[in-house]
């Protein structure tokens, strides 16, 4: 099965997955620029090619709904009430601790939209829990995934941003004006 879907991913759709893919046993992924619906099933498919463990993600809860609930936690989806001042970042946490191996995945950009600041809930799971941050970029230009070595966060949030955000420097999404 993977033989098949390595042929229809590199030689069909013609993409290629660029950087390290052995990823640390806990860390949070963040995956952009993320401007189309389309980036989500390019992940999902990507990552049954090049992880070994399964990445998770979070979703608004009220895609978490009957018969979509099923699918999206076989897909390794974990609902969040993003409405309520429940702290979501503490929950993360408990499961980070919880687990030996965990990966979360996170689009920085919380939205499909463009926008001039990334949402910093993923930088505070990391910090919390005290694992690294690896990147991945969806360049639909040039059909690559590109993936960061894993980066260790310091005590300057300013500095870890900008650090993060220029590994995505130049990197166009499905919706360029997006990215």
């Amino acid at each position: 099965m993977i033989k098949i879907r390595r042929f229809i991913f590199f030689k069909i759709f013609k993409w290629k997955i660029i950087g390290n893919t052995d990823f640390p046993k806990k860390c949070v992924l963040i995956a952009a620029p993320h401007t189309h619906w389309i980036d989500f099933f390019l992940a999902i498919f990507a990552r049954s090619l090049f992880v070994q463990k399964n990445v998770s993600f979070i979703g608004k809860k009220e895609l978490f709904k009957f018969p979509l609930n099923y699918f999206l936690k076989w897909l390794g989806g974990m609902p969040v009430d993003r409405g309520s001042h429940s702290n979501s970042v503490d929950s993360i946490a408990e499961i980070f601790n919880k687990k030996e191996t965990f990966i979360l995945g996170i689009s920085p950009e919380g939205t499909r939209k463009k926008v001039d600041k990334w949402k910093t809930g993923f930088y505070y799971i990391a910090k919390k829990t005290k694992v690294p941050i690896v990147s991945a970029a969806l360049d639909f230009e040039n059909k690559k995934i590109l993936i960061s070595k894993p980066y260790h966060l310091t005590n300057d949030i300013e500095k870890d941003m900008i650090n993060l955000k220029s590994f995505f420097e130049g990197i166009k999404g499905k919706i360029p004006e997006y990215s």
